[in-house]
């Protein structure tokens, strides 16, 4: 009586498996948990990565593989900028705006194999909530990978999409358990606490090819990897006036418009250098000559949930790291990096984290922290629940 339930069961293991997954941010504008996680799934998945319009970046209107993923570009309602006015509060006329979105949305979808009820949908972006859990599916999974209510700007009826999609889920991973308290999520659904990770190899690996942007820089260099919208620019200047004979490195993208025309409490100090985003596949060659990485971020509501893998690639070249206690992944770490209490308690330990020789130590921590066995973790919860909801 067990042997055809168990062939059945092999057979679904082996069958394609698709994943649609709406995302708040683009494949090719920041590399985030999704895309490491995604680009280790096995052959037999079948990803389509629906990303956000943004102005001022490129798009993908037409589909792109990357890897096994289909990724194409979906204008939504977080493109329209809020500034022009609250008339995305009234629902008659947001619901017509959403219109051409989800139209386009739905075209790619079937014209790249994913109109099948069998699939499972994914969710990042709370934008596309409402309409995410009306898609009818096998599975439906949440990635709570920030409080994105918690964004400035958040308009007041974000939270009851967010809350419509919660209602359908069937899993949700989430990197906290301070951002999942926050959720409104049933006894029913199942929670797996993933966090965030690193490549290990890429960034512990020594990189022979400095880059010449560092060349004639005073050392020793303090620098910061990852985006500028959440970094504290006074805690930045602070440090820099402290310490000018050091040099500040800041790399990373800003969602914000000539964010660095505005930081003019940071960009008129001399030994403070922004180079704008680096590619992931150069990133390890300039953080393997920092002297110190900075972890100089914001202490709010939003990043007391976060799971900084930045933690990761820090620690995975070896560099000594300062960070601000701003959340529970970073006091985790005590053991291997220097954690601030305040603004004055960061400046003052430059010295002490400069001088940490526990290389060895900072490198076995990371090495915990691989996005491979984070991918295969996340995959292996998915099949389990598709096994378990096959027809």
């Amino acid at each position: 009586m067990n042997l055809p339930s168990d062939r059945g069961a092999s057979r679904s293991l082996l069958s394609p498996l698709r994943l649609v997954w709406f995302s708040e941010i683009q494949w090719d504008f920041l590399s985030t948990r999704k895309q490491r996680l995604l680009c280790r799934f096995p052959e037999n998945w079948c990803i389509l990565f629906i990303e956000p319009f943004a102005l001022g970046r490129c798009h993908h209107w037409i589909p792109v593989k990357r890897g096994r993923v289909w990724v194409v570009s979906v204008p939504f309602l977080k493109s329209v900028p809020f500034r022009i006015g609250r008339l995305l509060d009234i629902p008659l006329l947001r619901a017509l705006l959403s219109v051409p979105g989800i139209v386009l949305m739905l075209f790619w979808v079937t014209v790249l194999g994913f109109g099948y009820s069998d699939r499972i949908i994914g969710l990042s972006n709370i934008y596309w909530g409402r309409v995410a859990a009306l898609l009818p599916c096998r599975l439906r999974f949440y990635d709570a990978n920030d409080d994105h209510l918690a964004f400035p700007g958040c308009p007041p009826w974000l939270k009851s999409s967010l809350d419509r999609y919660l209602a359908k889920v069937h899993l949700l991973f989430s990197v906290s358990r301070e951002l999942t308290g926050r959720l409104k999520i049933s006894s029913d659904v199942r929670i797996v606490e993933l966090g965030n990770g690193v490549e290990f190899s890429h960034f512990a690996t020594p990189r022979s090819d400095k880059p010449v942007e560092l060349s004639g820089l005073k050392v020793p260099i303090l620098g910061y990897a990852g985006a500028m919208d959440w970094i504290d620019t006074s805690l930045i200047a602070a440090t820099a006036r402290a310490w000018p004979d050091c040099s500040i490195v800041l790399l990373g993208p800003a969602y914000e418009r000539e964010w660095w025309k505005k930081q003019e409490s940071i960009n008129t100090l001399q030994n403070v250098h922004y180079f704008g985003k680096i590619d992931y596949e150069a990133l390890p060659a300039w953080v393997q000559r920092f002297d110190l990485a900075l972890m100089p971020l914001l202490s709010n509501k939003l990043k007391r949930a976060s799971h900084p893998n930045k933690l990761y690639e820090y620690t995975a070249t070896g560099v000594p790291v300062l960070t601000m206690n701003y959340c529970s992944a970073v006091e985790r770490a005590r053991d291997v990096v220097h954690i601030a209490m305040s603004q004055e308690d960061f400046v003052r330990l430059v010295p002490q984290a400069l001088a940490d020789k526990r290389r060895e130590a900072r490198q076995a921590f990371a090495r915990q922290h691989s996005w491979d066995s984070l991918a295969a973790a996340m995959e292996q919860e998915l099949r389990n629940a598709c096994l378990e909801r096959r027809p």
